[in-house]
């Protein structure tokens, strides 16, 4: 039996539509986490479906942090001025620029680190592991993990989320799609801080 309570409860946890709600409990057959589990992967196909969507709308945040030693600014897109006016959208923003200021992103995303500067780290970490001897066919797999742990630290949408390590910073757009319901991209962003060229 599928109470209004529990839906109540699946929404405040969730963010998502009631009828959503009651059909992820009735298919989970009342079990609240099975219900997260199964919004998630709904929202996260609905968000998948809204990425192709054009974001021309947002707006730029700013952070700073130290006593005024680093600064952000960040423009965050969406597609329309309603949901870059709602505070769901601007907490996001201000998430992201916090992110930047902390972790020091040089790229927002995978696609956006330059061909030179990725195939000096493959060569790097190709070197090192040759030295240290190992096989040619281990090679590869020990530069696809570097690789893996330079995205984490150099690229924004990579990086664990500093207010929740359990999920990385594309994870958290993603799941500000599913509950706003338009597409969101982070376009830009610079960080300054003082004394660092």
């Amino acid at each position: 039996m599928i109470t209004s309570q529990m839906v109540k409860e699946l929404r405040e946890k969730t963010g998502a539509g009631i009828m959503d709600c009651k059909k992820a409990l009735q298919e989970a057959g009342g079990d609240m986490e099975k219900a997260i589990d199964i919004l998630k992967k709904k929202g996260i196909a609905k968000a998948e479906k809204k990425a192709s969507r054009v974001t021309k709308e947002g707006i730029i945040g700013s952070y700073i942090h130290m006593g005024g030693k680093i600064g952000v600014l960040v423009e965050v897109n969406c597609e329309t001025d309603f949901v870059a006016r709602t505070d769901e959208f601007q907490q996001l923003v201000k998430d992201i620029a916090m992110q930047i200021a902390a972790m020091n992103p040089k790229y927002v995303s995978v696609e956006d680190v330059p061909e030179d500067v990725l195939e000096r780290e493959k060569a790097i970490y190709r070197e090192q592991a040759l030295e240290a001897g190992k096989p040619e066919h281990v090679v590869e797999k020990i530069v696809e993990g570097k690789l893996k742990k330079f995205f984490e630290e150099v690229c924004l949408l990579e990086q664990p989320f500093i207010k929740d390590d359990s999920k990385k910073v594309k994870d958290l757009i993603t799941e500000a799609i599913a509950k706003i319901g338009e597409n969101i991209k982070v376009s830009r962003f610079v960080r300054f801080q003082v004394g660092v060229e």
